[in-house]
């Protein structure tokens, strides 16, 4: 009974608290700096031998570092057999858990490409906790297969959120997607973000944008001819996307060397279930 009564008294006192500074400038600014500390958590988390720290303001996030060594264990070990110091675009790098893999075990120069206004917060922090500023570098654009502003659309506005789509209303699985939340953005297709800002030829890239691979894909054409490795996610359901993204990596010279997905996607009854992570390599690279 006296715990009830202390705990009742403590929410008074913090609620009559939180009222009073809320009428002044400098109380509001106490209130605010008191919630960004109260959800600046982060998680330590070990793979191997190696420990990497990310920020967990809310559930998707700490659900993201806590699956971290389990949700895509093929992405990890396609990282792992990438060389030290090559150069990996991770298009869709989300909050950046694979992004600071390949750059803390591999030394890897990342470029890390997610246009999310509620990820980039959570990407940039990870990097910087984890001492990565001068190996990782955001570019926060959307990849399409032309150069021209249209319509990023939301189907979250969650901190670590996926299912978005540029330029395109398609999702994941070919259906159309239900936007929560819309903004103009500018779209770049990776031959002219190469040439015209003159950044680093890929030796690796990732593409996991959740429908649009396709798209980014055919605007990368040139990119991808001296790419020695593509890992990028098909749901075979979603057929004009899966073939199209096949004839495409075809005649640039790749084949598919193997496609996995984690183990929980087998108990998923649902389109997703049939979501591959690809791994395509250049047939020059094969060895037998």
């Amino acid at each position: 009974m006296i715990r009830n009564i202390i705990l009742k008294s403590l929410k008074f006192f913090t609620q009559a608290l939180f009222k009073a500074l809320n009428y002044s400038k400098f109380g509001r600014k106490i209130i605010y700096q008191f919630q960004d500390l109260s959800r600046e958590v982060v998680k330590t988390v070990r793979h191997e031998n190696t420990e990497f720290i990310f920020y967990t303001p809310n559930s998707m996030a700490l659900y993201r570092a806590n699956t971290f060594s389990d949700k895509e264990p093929e992405t990890l070990e396609w990282i792992d057999s990438i060389g030290e110091k090559e150069t990996l675009w991770d298009i869709g790098a989300n909050v950046g858990l694979y992004s600071i893999y390949a750059a803390k075990v591999k030394k890897c120069n990342v470029f890390a490409f997610e246009p999310s206004v509620f990820n980039i917060e959570l990407l940039a922090k990870n990097i910087y906790i984890n001492g990565l500023n001068e190996l990782i570098t955001i570019i926060p654009l959307p990849l399409n297969d032309k150069t021209q502003v249209n319509q990023m659309r939301m189907t979250s506005t969650q901190l670590g959120g996926a299912m978005s789509s540029f330029d395109h209303i398609n999702g994941f699985d070919g259906n159309d997607i239900i936007s929560n939340f819309e903004y103009a953005v500018l779209g770049i297709k990776m031959d002219d973000l190469l040439y015209k800002f003159n950044l680093k030829q890929p030796n690796y890239i990732k593409i996991d944008v959740d429908g649009i691979e396709h798209f980014i894909l055919q605007g990368g054409r040139n990119v991808l001819q001296s790419c020695e490795s593509i890992l990028i996610e098909i749901n075979d359901n979603f057929t004009l996307q899966a073939n199209r993204s096949q004839v495409i990596l075809k005649e640039l010279g790749f084949y598919l060397h193997d496609k996995r997905h984690g183990k929980q996607y087998d108990d998923i009854t649902s389109k997703s279930h049939n979501t591959f992570n690809q791994i395509w390599k250049k047939i020059n690279k094969y060895e037998s």
